[in-house]
């Protein structure tokens, strides 16, 4: 819980924020005769299932509001794979109870926006700012491993 100034008091209260990621569509040909997915096809696919996991997998002091997939995907050219990529927006409203616990949502891949809706205002002490730098850098590190795990396939 973050503390939040209310006049002269000081109380707890959960952050409630919207994230917006764009789930990436991997092309994979089809086998035989028949054709494979479209990247757009892929990317909803995929935008599917990942935020089934999110909603769907409980996570210690995260609460999901709400989710909207209803965007299209859209395609952009890559220029390090040199090829078209497709994307699928999602956006999660969603509770948690402190800002450490928001950190394993914007060190993700597909992560692209943040907008924290409550409260307006909060106050952080030296102990919670310590506490969210220690979960950004274990974070970072799982995700390092993650890419080590992709590069050597």
């Amino acid at each position: 819980m973050v503390k939040v100034k209310l006049g002269d008091e000081l109380v707890q209260s959960k952050i409630k924020f919207k994230v917006r990621f764009d789930f990436k569509g991997e092309y994979k040909p089809g086998r035989f005769l028949f054709g494979g997915k479209s990247i757009e096809q892929a990317a909803q696919d995929a935008r599917d299932e990942q935020v089934s996991l999110l909603k769907n997998i409980p996570i210690q002091g995260i609460y999901f509001e709400d989710y909207d997939i209803s965007a299209e995907p859209y395609i952009v050219f890559d220029e390090n794979l040199n090829e078209k990529v497709a994307y699928a927006p999602a956006f999660l409203t969603i509770n948690a109870d402190s800002i450490e616990d928001m950190v394993r949502f914007v060190m993700r891949e597909e992560f692209r926006k943040l907008e924290v809706v409550e409260p307006s205002q909060m106050l952080i002490t030296n102990k919670d700012l310590e506490r969210l730098l220690f979960k950004m850098s274990e974070e970072f590190k799982s995700q390092l491993v993650l890419f080590s795990k992709k590069i050597k396939k």
